[in-house]
């Protein structure tokens, strides 16, 4: 039997929506910034252990955000890698990291 969500109050349910919305806004300047150059796809990885914003991202998503990759080859290069396309950046093992690496950061 599925259990239900918690009663929330007002407040609480305002307060919920405050930071989700905090949430996707610095994600969006994360990929901002990736797709930039200001930041490159090593520096996500590494702070996606300590940082829920980064941890929690869509690994597909992060890579569609590279300047010179979209959607066919982000999603081609994961199916090579054998990753699947709801996978986080925090639930990449060491050989999928270093895999991508290869592929989109290759002076790393």
């Amino acid at each position: 039997m599925p259990s239900l969500p918690p009663e929330l109050s007002t407040e609480e349910r305002h307060a919920a929506l405050a930071k989700a919305a905090e949430v996707r806004r610095l994600r969006a300047e994360l990929r901002h910034e990736l797709k930039a150059g200001n930041v490159t796809l090593g520096d996500l990885l590494n702070r996606s252990a300590n940082d829920d914003v980064v941890g929690k991202m869509k690994t597909l998503v992060v890579l569609e955000s590279l300047p010179g990759v979209g959607k066919v080859k982000a999603r081609r290069t994961m199916d090579e890698i054998g990753i699947a396309s709801s996978r986080r950046l925090r639930g990449l093992g060491e050989h999928q990291r270093a895999s991508l690496l290869a592929v989109f950061d290759p002076q790393q």
